[in-house]
């Protein structure tokens, strides 16, 4: 979705600038939320706040920019998707057979539930709540540190408005 918060925007950027920089030298690469994936199962279309694919990308057709094989995918939660993200997205992007990884990240307030994939294909979920977090990501061999995707957020009152 076009038009996000500042706080939106830094936390996407803290978290595709702390993966790109890990994944560099390996098979796996970022994108950003300018890259479509689609959900095969339902035809979906959706643009996750940050996407990472490992091994060849494959997309839908020869345009390139619709993604069908993610590994990872993350969402930064706003108040008027955060329903949407959680529960639908969530349910549809679950069917993507590549996706070992789903992220979903408040912009309020510190946390991060990881939803990993298991091996008898049940998810499991994690929750992060502090600063001093850090997120293992084992299908990309990527960590998170919430320090740094939190960088230079500001939560609550202390956010400063300008008319």
């Amino acid at each position: 979705m076009a038009g996000a918060s500042e706080q939106h925007n830094l936390i996407a950027g803290n978290i595709f600038g702390e993966l790109r920089e890990q994944l560099k030298s390996g098979s796996c690469r970022a994108y950003t939320s300018d890259m479509r994936v689609r959900v095969r199962s339902n035809g979906l279309y959706t643009y996750p706040d940050v996407i990472v694919v490992c091994g060849e990308p494959q997309f839908e057709d020869k345009e390139v920019d619709t993604l069908v094989n993610p590994t990872v995918l993350g969402e930064v939660l706003s108040r008027t998707t955060e329903r949407y993200d959680r529960i639908a997205k969530t349910t549809y992007y679950r069917t993507i057979d590549s996706l070992a990884e789903h992220l979903l990240v408040a912009q309020d307030e510190i946390r991060v539930e990881q939803y990993i994939r298991q091996a008898d294909g049940q998810w499991l979920m994690l929750e992060f709540l502090t600063r001093d977090a850090v997120v293992d990501l084992p299908s990309i061999g990527c960590t998170l540190k919430l320090s740094e995707v939190y960088d230079r957020i500001v939560f609550g009152e202390a956010r400063r408005v300008t008319r």
